[in-house]
C-alpha cells in the first residue's frame, strides 16, 4: 500500500501543482482546490496512472484517499 500512497501522492502532487502528501484519511476537505469540479478530472489523473477504471458508484461513494487506494489495491493493475 505505500507504493500506492507515493504515487497517488505524485498525481496529486502533479494536478494541484503543490507539493502534496496523501494517506488514508485525506479528503476533498484537507487540499485546497480539490472541489467537485476537479474532482473528476483528479479521477481521470489517477485512472490513467493506474491503469484502474472506478465506477460512478465508486467515484460518487469515495470518502477519503484510503478507499481510493483500497479499490486501486484490488484491481492490481500497475502496482
Amino acid at each position: 500500500m505505500e507504493s500506492i500512497y507515493e504515487r497517488l501522492s505524485e498525481v496529486f502532487s502533479d494536478f494541484f501543482d503543490e507539493d502534496i502528501t496523501v494517506d488514508e484519511n485525506t479528503t476533498a476537505n484537507d487540499i485546497e482546490d480539490w472541489d467537485s469540479l476537479n474532482h473528476i478530472t483528479l479521477i481521470a489523473a489517477v485512472e490513467d496512472e493506474f491503469g484502474v477504471s472506478f465506477t460512478m458508484g465508486e467515484v460518487s461513494g469515495m470518502k477519503n484517499v484510503g478507499e481510493m487506494a483500497e479499490i486501486i489495491k484490488a484491481r492490481g493493475k500497475k502496482l
